[in-house]
């Protein structure tokens, strides 16, 4: 083996030849025993020689082969790989054929080595490779992804040659060793290929290098095969568009697609069909980001835009459709990419009208969107359709629009659209622009369009077209008119920097088109030279001036100035009437305010301008009658008239006085037209309106109107006086406000004082009349001050004059001082310091001279004292502070005054005393404490004034005088002290001065402060408690007291008033009551605290209530008509209020018994009354966050009738009531006797559970109760008479009542139970019940017992109460005779077991229980037992019951009854007995029978079931069956004689027609099954057997076997031999009729047990076709 080191050592040796090569090819063959190293520099050796060496094909094929299998076994990797692949790059060089031929090995499932691979990969992109090369490499069979990179670069790079080969000339296919068509068919199954053994479907290197591999396989294939490929390459490229492949691949297969198919020169069926899914897909990638990091994402947009320029050729109309359905989704970027491929593809497209229409639809769809990351985009597409004259079209004015509004200023555009906008709105006509720009709506893009439309302008102009616009009138409906575009830019040269030099474009613009004329068809060049001159200095003026420092007066000036002047050069009194009625027509709807004042102050110097008097007046009066909703437009009018009235005075002073005859001509008046309550408020605008305008005109004229205005305020006079409209507050208000600025205007003129205004006099007289009928109060926004204004401003005036003293002149002073506000308030209200000083000056002097005047009158007639304070009541009573302080003060004064006079010859009557004191001592409660002190010290001047006249009577009169009395009291002890003032001054009041106290003291209970409504309520109660009994207008006071608990008052006043009530209600209980029962139901809540608060003191309680009861006994004493009256209903509804707290408890105890019997009686009374349905009489307030709860009549006497019970303590009552539903028994008119039956019934519970009246109630109550009851158990009224009586039944349950002496209980009671009443027979057999309960009664009422018996057939609830009567006399009775009792009922009780009725059916077995176990007590004999048995089979009969309560009562009852008889193991049975289980008791019950009883036992309770048989009760028929053929089941019917058998299938055969289906079914069933029984060999008894049983009987042939009898036999005497002999002889027909006569003919009777059960059976005598019952 040649080692390594010795190759390095040779290589010096080795020269250009063959051995040397094979050398290095052998050191190779061992390269895994080199180190790395060696093999590199071995590697590197090799590449060198092959390079540098021509090889001859052997030696290459061979070198190639050992290198191959080289790599095959080494497997290199890195850099080793990289050499490995160089050295095949060379040998490729060499011989590329042998290079590429090595693909051809097997490789044995496995993939060729990556260093070939790769080198092929390169060889193909450096060589042009020939066709052989090209079949070695697709028919290479392992062909799969894991090869690539290197395969996709050795396909690549084919195709690529391959597309190479197949562009040259035809005749090169010499030099190829293929055809074109082998190479097209070789693409077309590499394509293949590519599908079916790769999977290219998701995102990665091989399919994107796949994709670029197909899109040139796309020009190599036959263009039919490719065509058909479509559908599935479009399936493809979206599935790849899902996986997220990236979109310039995409975009490249598209687009090489579509350019294939495009050389074939028709896209093909398929393509057309996919049309949708392409365009969708490139719309896909167009929407991607472009990143100018990625070469490719920029690329991808370019090829996406050539596959739709390719489309668009093929399929013009369809692209352009799907391209505008794009545009019309609601996906920004796929608009935005279908506006970049319209745009693309638009010049190639026909502009047909039909596609102009439909692309301005599809713009104004994206226009109404607005997407904000489309507006870029289509404001570019807008700009191509404008080149394409779109925007002249009729829908271009929506794009047009849409332009101006991205253009405007206020929107936050990008500079670049505000660009694209500019370009655009170039395209429009200088016309059509000018007009936009002074479209109100685009006043935000003015600015932009200003300076459009001037670049245009002077565009025009340097081309010498001058842009005139004296067309302009020729379109009035298209185009802007020169006068609003002379008024539009003049009025926005008015903004001079606002809106980014809005003022500034105005005037450029202005400048641009001048000069402006609209008829003249020669232009006026003096216009033109004004403009020339005067617009570049006004631009000059804002260039050197800012928005900070310009002075917008003269600015507006000069505007003005400039717009005169060019008005006055144009000198066309036509031009000027449309420009006045633009303007007017701007003022009216369009400005704002600065532009308003403007454009008023506008019209007014155009109107001046005008020489047309015709038109001036015309202008005048439109500008009148214009909007004056606002004080600025009423200014901007009166400015305008001010400005023209400089050179047209007599002609706007007359059309003032023609527009003012609106105030007072009814007939030509507009404003009456109006809706009446806009006629007030219209009729002071127009006032406003001329006064104002007077004023200017006055202000502006210097003195040159000063002769008309005498004129001027006769009209202002006239104007108030005949005023169309109602004179409300507001209208006085806008006159006295209007006139104001008139008369201050004329006195601010030197020249008024020289002038002698003879409406003066009148005008100050009116004006003070204006001052009395107003309340005054405030010196800043009341009539009087606007009216006192008006006043001073004349008071300089000629004639010099003072108002006279009027007999209400102190009223008037008053008003005007005390209703000033507070001297903080004054100061703060006044305008300048001066005006401060002189209001607060002249407050001090009037309020003291106010003092002054009061202390004269009072003075000169002490009398006048009463007066005075009277005019200070209103202040008194004020809401506000420094009235009621500045009143007080003046009444604490006078007071004061006349207290220390101390001279009393001459009586002073204080003939409103009460209201006087009330007055001052809510005073002494005032928030404010000065006010306190004031009222206390008037408090005590006016005590001691009526002490001192008192002390002069007694004097007079010669009586003790009382000293030292005024000591008692003084002003500190008023102070704060409501209580002390009401008992100091009561001895001084008359009943109605007390009364009017109260009444009085009502009105401040209302007071907004807490504190003297409080002292009203405190003084009202005060008063109420020490002279209560003297008031008199009681009803007055109820109904005043129950109005001010209406309103809100605060808690503790409320608590007070009601306090008051109270004490009223219980000194003047008759009169109070009746009042508040008269109030409608349901009452409010005052009502309901009112009634409340009675039960809360007892005096007041007690007295009340004797009042209530009182009304319900005198009602209910007779029997009241059948309309229902209202005092009773609403006599229960107080109750419910009264007893509802728990402090009336002492009261109720004490009129208890009373009260009770009263609301029963009530309640009686109540339900029998037609109540209209869901009457509600009551609310009960609930719990918080809880409804009212409603009562009728009946419910409200139910509720009264609970409260009494929990308010004399007796919760029991209610609690045993609600258990046993007692209330809904009372609230029903049949059962209201039983509710009370029931109320007082007493509990068989133990003492500690809730009972009845009776057993509640202490003895001493009881005995209350009976003797009040025992006065109407004969009364008239029936009400009262039913509830006496039970009453009277109920109370002999107690044994104390029972036991009372002098009572003859029984004699009544027997009277009643004879009453023909069955309610009366009810009581009446109650109370013997009752009466029965106690010792020594029962044994004398055991002679009632025949009476009660006979009562036992008599209906429901009588026979329920005679049976519960004859219980208690039978169980409560000792004796043996007890027995004979029972004995003696037992055959009437019976019956009552199996009763139809349940009540009676329950009553009577549970009283048959109870009477078992007390005849048990006493060993019952023979006799009691056989009545005993009786009554088993119906205690069985109705124990099978499906009603609980009748299946317990048997079962109670059977318990008893099987411990009488013995039947112990049955006792716990029947005991635990429920209404699941009854059916399996009974059948316990019939085996028991059956096993223990003697067979002539259980014959005999047969025999008595089958009574039951024939019951008129279904249910009676059924249970009887059932106890039959359960008792036949336990028997061993085959053991019992036939004819006892046939007996119990004839009686239980004959209800086969019951008329109830159960029950024959039941029969059915229960006859099969005694069949059973009796054959148990067979399923059912044959006709075959019956018949020989039949021969049997006949011919006297016995059975083998004797059989039991059950029923006893009755000896027949029967012709046996004659029997036999019929039957021989005719055998058939005896047969059949014998059979059908027993089936039909023998009825089973079956009695009471005493009958003879012989009667069952046919006789002996008799034949046996004519057997049946004795």
């Amino acid at each position: 083996m040649i080692h390594s080191s010795e190759i390095i050592e040779r290589n010096q040796e080795w020269d250009i030849s063959e051995k040397n090569i094979e050398d290095i090819m052998e050191v190779l063959q061992v390269a895994d025993q080199l180190s790395t190293d060696n093999v590199f520099k071995t590697l590197k050796m090799l590449k060198v020689k092959i390079l540098n060496n021509k090889m001859v094909p052997p030696l290459c094929q061979k070198v190639t082969d050992i290198f191959v299998d080289y790599l095959r076994t080494m497997k290199p990797e890195g850099e080793l790989e990289e050499l490995c692949t160089t050295v095949l790059m060379a040998l490729g060089f060499q011989s590329p054929g042998i290079v590429i031929f090595k693909l051809w090995d097997r490789w044995h499932n496995t993939l060729p080595p990556h260093c070939l691979l790769t080198a092929v990969g390169r060889l193909i992109h450096h060589q042009e490779l020939t066709q052989a090369s090209w079949l070695q490499s697709i028919k290479f069979p392992t062909l799969r992804p894991e090869c690539s990179p290197p395969w996709d670069r050795v396909l690549k790079g084919l195709v690529i040659s391959a597309r190479k080969h197949v562009d040259l000339p035809t005749t090169d296919d010499e030099i190829m060793d293929i055809t074109k068509e082998a190479v097209s068919f070789k693409a077309y199954l590499t394509l293949r290929l590519l599908f079916n053994r790769w999977s290219l479907k998701t995102n990665n290197k091989v399919t994107e290098q796949a994709m670029v591999i197909i899109g040139h396989l796309f020009f190599l294939m036959p263009s039919s095969k490719l065509k058909n490929q479509v559908n599935r390459l479009t399936r493809w490229l979206m599935t790849l568009v899902s996986a997220k492949v990236t979109p310039f691949y995409i975009s490249q297969c598209i687009y090489q697609l579509m350019d294939a198919l495009a050389l074939s020169g028709c896209g093909g069926i398929n393509l057309e069909s996919q049309l949708e899914n392409i365009t969708d897909l490139l719309f896909n990638q167009l929407s991607e980001t472009v990143k100018e990091s990625d070469p490719h994402s920029a690329r991808n947009h370019i090829l996406a835009l050539k596959a739709f320029y390719i489309l668009s050729k093929l399929y013009n109309d369809q692209v352009v459709f799907l391209i505008q359905k794009t545009m019309q989704t609601s996906d920004p970027a796929k608009i935005v990419s279908a506006l970049q491929v319209f745009m693309d593809v638009f010049p190639e497209v026909p502009q047909t009208e039909q596609l102009k229409n439909e692309v301005m639809h599809s713009v104004i769809i994206m226009i109404q969107d607005d997407l904000k990351p489309v507006r870029k985009a289509l404001l570019n597409f807008i700009e191509m359709l404008g080149r394409h004259d779109y925007l002249a079209m009729p829908q271009g004015n929506v794009i047009i629009n849409y332009v101006i509004k991205l253009s405007e200023s206020a929107c936050s555009n990008e500079e670049d659209i505000q660009l694209i906008c500019s370009e655009i709105l170039q395209m429009v006509s200088l016309p059509k622009l000018i007009t936009l720009a002074c479209q109100p709506g685009n006043s935000l893009a003015f600015v932009l369009l200003s300076k459009t439309a001037t670049n245009m302008a002077l565009k025009a102009r340097s081309l010498g077209q001058v842009p005139y616009l004296s067309s302009f009138h020729l379109s009035p409906t298209q185009f802007i008119s020169p006068q609003k575009l002379l008024t539009h830019l003049v009025v926005f040269s008015l903004k001079s920097y606002s809106e980014r030099e809005l003022g500034i474009s105005s005037l450029r613009l202005l400048h641009a088109l001048h000069p402006i004329t609209s008829l003249h068809p020669v232009i006026n060049s003096n216009v033109g030279q004004l403009w020339m001159k005067e617009i570049p200095q006004m631009l000059q003026i804002l260039d050197d001036h800012t928005e900070k420092n310009l002075d917008q007066e003269e600015w507006e000036d000069r505007l003005l100035q400039f717009s005169s002047q060019s008005l006055v050069a144009i000198n066309d009194d036509s031009w000027l009437e449309q420009l006045l009625k633009v303007v007017l027509e701007r003022i009216n709807y369009f400005s704002d305010g600065e532009e308003k004042a403007f454009l008023y102050k506008f019209f007014g110097f155009t109107l001046r301008t005008s020489r047309n008097m015709k038109l001036v007046k015309t202008m005048l009066s439109s500008i009148l009658q214009s909007v004056h909703e606002d004080l600025q437009e009423r200014e901007g009018i009166a400015t305008a008239l001010s400005i023209v009235s400089k050179k047209y005075l007599k002609i706007v002073l007359d059309q003032l006085q023609e527009y003012s005859a609106i105030l007072t001509d009814k007939g030509s008046s507009f404003i009456l037209k109006l809706m009446k309550e806009h006629q007030q408020r219209e009729w002071g605008l127009v006032c406003n309106i001329i006064y104002l305008s007077y004023s200017k005109i006055i202000f502006e004229s210097k003195g040159g109107i000063i002769t008309h205005l005498d004129n001027i305020l006769a009209l202002a006079l006239q104007h108030y006086r005949n005023c169309v409209v109602e004179k409300d507050k507001n209208l006085k208000l806008e006159y006295l406000g209007a006139l104001s600025k008139l008369t201050n205007i004329i006195s601010s003129q030197p020249m008024a004082f020289q002038f002698k205004f003879a409406q003066k006099l009148e005008i100050v007289t009116f004006i003070v009349e204006l001052i009395r009928e107003e309340p005054l109060n405030s010196i800043s926004s009341s009539i009087r001050l606007r009216a006192m204004n008006i006043i001073t401003d004349f008071r300089n005036l000629s004639p010099l004059t003072e108002v006279e003293e009027r007999t209400d002149l102190l009223q008037t002073c008053c008003k005007s001082v005390l209703c000033l506000p507070p001297t903080e308030v004054l100061l703060k209200e006044a305008s300048s310091s001066q005006e401060a000083e002189a209001t607060v000056n002249l407050y001090r002097e009037t309020l003291q001279s106010l003092l002054k005047l009061m202390e004269t009158l009072i003075f000169e007639m002490p009398s006048r004292i009463q007066y005075c304070l009277e005019v200070l009541d209103t202040w008194l009573n004020s809401q506000k502070d420094n009235e009621r302080e500045r009143a007080m003060w003046c009444a604490a004064r006078i007071l004061g005054f006349t207290a220390k006079r101390n001279n009393f010859g001459m009586d002073i009557e204080f003939t409103r005393l009460g209201r006087l004191v009330r007055l001052l001592a809510m005073r002494c409660q005032d928030p404010v404490d000065n006010i306190c002190f004031l009222s206390a010290q008037a408090v005590y001047n006016l005590y001691c004034i009526l002490l001192l006249q008192k002390q002069m009577g007694r004097k007079k009169q010669g009586l003790w005088e009382e000293e030292g009395k005024s000591e008692v009291y003084s002003a500190n002890v008023f102070y704060n002290n409501t209580f002390e003032i009401a008992k100091a001054f009561a001895e001084y009041f008359t009943k109605m001065q007390l009364t009017t106290l109260v009444l009085t003291a009502m009105e401040g209970l209302t007071d907004g402060k807490a504190k003297v409504s409080l002292a009203a309520a405190q003084l009202m109660s005060a008063v109420m408690k020490e002279r209560g009994r003297d008031m008199i207008k009681i009803e007055e006071i109820v109904e005043g007291i129950l109005e001010r608990l209406n309103s809100q008052l605060e808690p503790s006043t409320k608590e007070e008033v009601v306090r008051g009530m109270c004490l009223l209600a219980s000194n003047n209980t008759h009169s109070v009551v009746p009042l508040l029962l008269n109030k409608s139901l349901p009452w409010d809540r005052t009502n309901l605290a009112l009634w409340k608060a009675f039960g809360t003191r007892r005096e007041t309680t007690i007295s009340v209530l004797q009042l209530l009861i009182g009304i319900l006994e005198k009602l209910h004493s007779r029997e009241e008509t059948k309309e229902m009256a209202f005092q009773p209903v609403a006599v229960t509804c107080a109750l419910c209020e009264m007893l509802s707290g728990s402090l009336c408890q002492e009261a109720v105890q004490e009129l208890y018994p009373r009260l009770l019997m009263a609301i029963l009686c009530h309640l009686c009374w109540v339900i029998e009354q037609n109540v209209p349905q869901k009457m509600v009489v009551y609310r009960k307030e609930g719990g918080p966050g809880s409804k009212s709860k409603p009562f009728d009549p009946t419910s409200c006497a139910l509720e009264v009738v609970k409260l009494v019970f929990l308010a004399a303590a007796y919760d029991g009552v209610v609690t045993y009531a609600n258990q046993h539903h007692c209330w809904d028994l009372l609230s029903c008119p049949r059962l209201y006797y039983i509710g009370i039956m029931d109320l007082t019934s007493n509990c068989w519970l133990p003492v500690s559970h809730p009972s009845g009246i009776v057993k509640t109630c202490e003895p001493a109550v009881l005995h209350r109760v009976l003797n009040l009851v025992r006065n109407y158990l004969y009364s008239s009224s029936y009400h009262r008479k039913i509830l006496a009586r039970t009453f009277y039944a109920q109370l002999l349950w107690h044994r104390s009542v029972a036991q009372t002496l002098g009572q003859d209980f029984l004699s009544n009671l027997i009277k009643w139970v004879k009453d023909p009443n069955l309610i009366m027979k009810e009581v009446g057999l109650r109370g013997i019940s009752n009466l029965a309960l106690h010792p020594g009664q029962s044994e004398s009422l055991k002679g009632q017992v025949p009476f009660l018996r006979d009562l036992l057939k008599n209906e429901a609830r009588v026979t329920v109460q005679a049976v519960k009567s004859l219980r208690n006399i039978i169980c409560h009775g000792k004796g043996e005779d007890t027995k004979v009792v029972f004995c003696s009922i037992s055959k009437q009780l019976r019956p009552l077991i199996n009763d139809e009725r349940d009540q009676v059916k329950i009553s009577a077995t549970s009283a048959l229980g109870y009477m078992l176990r007390h005849i048990y007590k006493f060993k019952p004999g023979l006799s009691t037992r056989r009545e005993i048995y009786s009554f088993l089979v119906p205690l069985l009969l109705s124990f099978q019951d499906n009603n609980t309560e009748v299946v317990k009562a048997c079962g109670g009852a059977l318990t008893e009854w099987t411990t009488v008889i013995g039947w112990s193991s049955l006792t716990q049975i029947f005991k635990h007995a429920t209404l699941s289980d009854h059916i399996q008791v009974l059948e316990e019950t019939c085996k028991y029978l059956v096993s223990t009883s003697k067979t002539q036992l259980v014959g005999d309770l047969l025999s008595q079931s089958f009574d039951f048989l024939k019951s008129p009760q279904s249910f009676l028929r059924a249970a009887a069956i059932n106890f039959i053929g359960l008792t036949t089941k336990k028997l061993n019917m085959t053991q019992i004689d036939d004819d006892d058998v046939e007996v119990i299938q004839n009686a239980i055969g004959s209800l086969r027609n019951d008329p109830v289906e159960s029950v024959q079914s039941l029969v059915d069933t229960t006859l099969k099954r005694i069949d059973e029984y009796v054959n148990p060999g067979s399923v059912s008894t044959s006709r075959m057997s019956q018949l020989s049983n039949n021969i049997f009987k006949v011919t006297g042939m016995k059975t083998p076997k004797r059989k039991k009898r059950l029923f006893k036999s009755v000896k027949r005497e029967r012709d046996e031999n004659q029997k036999i002999w019929k039957w021989l002889q005719s055998p058939r027909n005896s047969l059949r009729k014998r059979y059908n006569r027993r089936v039909k003919n023998i009825p089973v009777v079956i009695g009471n047990s005493d009958k003879s059960v012989w009667s069952q059976v046919p006789t002996s005598g008799s034949p046996p076709a004519e057997a049946g019952p004795a």
